[in-house]
């Protein structure tokens, strides 16, 4: 499906791929900065949400729609998100929604809802708290300001996050947040040692999402 998007300077559409499930709610996933919504992680993290009841809806950023590799304005990414949740709402009007992205995406779905968009809570695939080796620039200023509940997924190994004393300390200024750890887990989840497709690490991840939600 084509998702259309207002832009502050233009009006574009998205590719997006919806998936009913048997009503439990629905899940609006959104891709990292590096690869678009038909990457592995992100279908088998959805097709584990839809066997387990939930509705999901993946997504593309403009940036990546148009065959670009770099992120475009965060501006752009927020309109976006706003633009795929109304979708997603009438699809699904009486369903309950969570917002969830992978690395970038999840941070963009966190400004957007600091920006007014509402949602029922929102899901981070690995929160890319600074850019690795870089704690001293954290990307964290709008968290406090965000009500609905937060879940944050994290390998205890993710550059992104290092020193996990700085995460935590983030963590402790959300209004509402939890996390999951993934013992050993990188950005993408993957642990030294344990080999496994990004499906199934995708996979993986989703009944730490039914747990939250319910």
């Amino acid at each position: 499906m084509l998702i259309p998007v207002e832009l502050p300077n233009a009006a574009v559409s998205v590719s997006g791929v919806w998936s009913a499930g048997s009503g439990r709610g629905t899940v609006v996933i959104a891709h990292g900065a590096g690869a678009g919504m038909e990457h592995p992680f992100l279908t088998g993290f959805a097709e584990a949400l839809n066997a387990l009841g939930f509705s999901t809806l993946r997504f593309n950023f403009p940036y990546r729609e148009q065959g670009r590799r770099m992120p475009g304005p965060a501006t752009h990414a927020i309109a976006t998100w706003h633009a795929v949740v109304a979708h997603a709402r009438s699809l699904a009007p009486e369903s309950p929604l969570w917002a969830a992205g992978k690395s970038y995406g999840g941070r963009m779905a966190s400004m957007a809802v600091a920006d007014g968009l509402a949602v029922d809570g929102l899901i981070y695939l690995g929160y890319p708290l600074h850019a690795p080796g870089k704690p001293e620039k954290p990307r964290a200023e709008h968290l406090p300001a965000i009500a609905a509940p937060q879940l944050f997924i994290e390998g205890t190994n993710d550059p992104f996050i290092q020193p996990l004393s700085q995460f935590e300390e983030v963590l402790a200024t959300c209004q509402d947040a939890r996390v999951a750890w993934i013992d050993g887990g990188g950005h993408s989840f993957e642990v030294k040692g344990n080999k496994r497709a990004p499906e199934v690490v995708g996979a993986s991840l989703a009944p730490l999402v039914a747990a939250f939600v319910a």
